[in-house]
């Protein structure tokens, strides 16, 4: 059995070729054809397609000399872009004669539905193309051509980078060597290989016709690559809205590659993605939600367009989950992740509070928002809340445990049971997030990122916060532990550690060892000393999201929080006696 055994299959002549085309969900649905890349076959898209069948009419074919499809004969000159094009509207044709196709690439299936999407043969027949990890070779001829001819510092070093990148170009030109290595101790070696290096899972990918799927593809290189690098065409505009999406750790191409994209495409919307050149195989969850929200948006009769906000192409489409989003600066955070198009998980205890915060975000961009209630210190009630969100909007791919308490006053004032609040909500409430729905990231196996917001008292120690400071400095501890522990898996993991920031956690903060009236008093006094600092919460939640996008390790936000990191590492003396002085609240 393969990995797309249950679906309808059918063979399509073209060329002097039959090539094997599979299909999913229903034909009257809008089509999505997927390409695959070298030295694959459609197999590599079996994780994407089963994703997007409940919405769309999916089809996959294996490309000419590749998987179940037949080589052309002689193999030099058959794997053409041309003879390439001929295919792919013969499979068009056949499964969606009457309307237009979404076209989806990987690799060198990327490259060639580049030439689908820009020749005029083509125009109407193709509705949208999403690409990732293959430039058009006439683009990328062009932008060869442009720093040759004006040979800066900076444009000198992007053609070595990449050509750096391209070392395995050159060697497919070579004449036996690549197919004798494909068919002998290569072939063995890759599925291992790409387990290693590119963190692809061992479930029956590559199949067995790995070898001869790698000796043919090597002819997509030796008939194309010079040839269109050396005369590339003037006229190659995409005639279709195109979806770019940019593995961040590629290691074959250049991020510069796409610089100057928008002049050949217009209608051009950017995606970033923390991972490596393999995306189908190790991100299918991520690809097949910006591939159902394009092609809906096409379809609906609009070109997607990135969300208004900041790091709209990294997080468009993610969900992002945030506790204590009520207020401060959770709900800073929530709407900020809501302007980058992100959907949103608004957590609180506060019900109402959580579906203000949720509703704001829906105004503010978000792809999707909800609200949800809990208790971060309850662990059954979080338990619940893992297992609902998994079932109902799937794995989280940005978790903030943000939630928090204050609590104030001397070390022998404070009593267990406000040790144990304390503990519960700003250590627990993190741990239960990171257990549960942390834990789930790194079983679905596709990366993501952990915020845990300690603070400032996490490093700076103080005569008044005991308990706080303690509690934050676990945070900050835990968070770097599980750092630690999740870097083999893609998942990052940051501690922010914001220092006096204008929230309402002062104006609710308890003060242990006074009575009713003083401690309101002191939440008073608190809160306005605070509000003179007037550190807006909308800093910190940027500060996050610079966190998960940079995945920074400790960030301390705020001047002060700055400098107090700093004096924890060189002068740790220097804090202790700062400590001492009694502070005004």
């Amino acid at each position: 059995m393969t990995a797309w055994s249950g679906a309808r299959e059918r063979r399509v002549r073209t060329g002097g070729v039959e090539l094997c085309v599979a299909e999913l969900g229903d034909p009257g649905r809008p089509t999505v054809v997927l390409v695959h890349g070298y030295p694959d076959s459609k197999e590599v898209w079996s994780g994407v397609a089963h994703r997007l069948a409940g919405r769309f009419h999916v089809v996959a074919y294996d490309v000419r000399g590749h998987g179940r499809s037949t080589a052309p004969r002689p193999l030099r000159g058959g794997f053409t872009l041309e003879k390439l094009t001929d295919d792919f509207l013969a499979v068009v044709d056949a499964v969606s004669p009457d309307r237009p196709v979404h076209l989806v690439g990987h690799d060198w299936g990327s490259v060639q539905s580049w030439e689908f999407v820009t020749v005029g043969r083509a125009a109407g027949r193709i509705a949208s193309f999403t690409s990732m990890s293959g430039p058009s070779l006439d683009h990328f001829g062009h932008w060869i051509g442009r720093r040759v001819k004006r040979p800066t510092p900076r444009r000198v070093g992007q053609l070595l980078g990449q050509g750096a990148k391209s070392w395995y170009v050159y060697l497919l030109h070579t004449p036996v060597l690549p197919e004798r290595a494909w068919r002998g101790p290569l072939g063995k070696a890759w599925p291992r290989i790409l387990e290693r290096l590119e963190k692809v899972p061992a479930d029956g990918y590559p199949t067995s016709s790995l070898p001869s799927d790698a000796a043919h593809g090597a002819w997509l290189y030796r008939d194309n690559v010079r040839r269109r690098l050396r005369s590339p065409r003037a006229d190659a505009y995409a005639h279709a809205p195109v979806q770019l999406i940019t593995p961040l750790d590629d290691r074959f191409l250049s991020q510069r590659l796409s610089e100057d994209l928008e002049q050949w495409a217009p209608r051009l919307t950017r995606r970033t993605l923390p991972a490596g050149h393999w995306v189908p195989r190790n991100r299918p969850d991520q690809l097949a939600v910006w591939i159902s929200d394009f092609v809906t948006s096409v379809e609906a009769g609009r070109a997607e367009v990135p969300a208004p906000g900041r790091h709209a192409d990294r997080f468009g489409g993610q969900l992002v989950l945030v506790t204590g989003a009520g207020s401060g600066i959770g709900r800073a955070t929530a709407l900020a992740f809501a302007e980058a198009g992100a959907r949103v998980l608004a957590v609180d205890r506060d019900a109402e509070a959580a579906a203000r915060t949720a509703a704001e975000a829906r105004r503010r961009g978000a792809a999707a928002a909800w609200a949800e209630t809990a208790d971060v210190s309850d662990e059954r009630a979080m338990e619940k809340l893992a297992g609902r969100v998994t079932t109902e909007h799937g794995v989280v791919d940005v978790l903030v445990n943000n939630a928090g308490i204050g609590l104030g006053g001397s070390f022998f004032d404070t009593t267990t049971e406000d040790w144990k609040k304390v503990l519960d909500v700003n250590l627990w409430g993190v741990i239960h997030g990171c257990r549960l729905f942390g834990g789930r990231m790194a079983e679905r196996g596709q990366g993501g990122h952990i915020v845990n917001v300690a603070s400032a008292a996490a490093f700076q120690p103080s005569r008044a916060l005991p308990a706080y400071s303690t509690s934050k400095a676990a945070v900050l501890m835990l968070s770097e532990c599980l750092r630690a522990e999740l870097a083999g898996r893609g998942i990052g993991v940051s501690a922010v550690c914001p220092g006096f920031v204008n929230t309402a956690i002062t104006s609710t903060a308890r003060f242990a060892g006074v009575d009713a009236e003083e401690e309101r008093r002191l939440q008073k006094r608190a809160a306005r000393l605070y509000g003179l600092r007037n550190y807006p919460p909308e800093k910190v939640a940027a500060a996050i999201l610079r966190a998960v996008v940079r995945d920074e390790a400790v960030v301390p936000v705020t001047p002060e929080a700055r400098t107090a990191y700093a004096l924890s590492r060189w002068m740790p003396g220097a804090l202790r006696r700062i400590a001492r002085v009694k502070p005004p609240v």
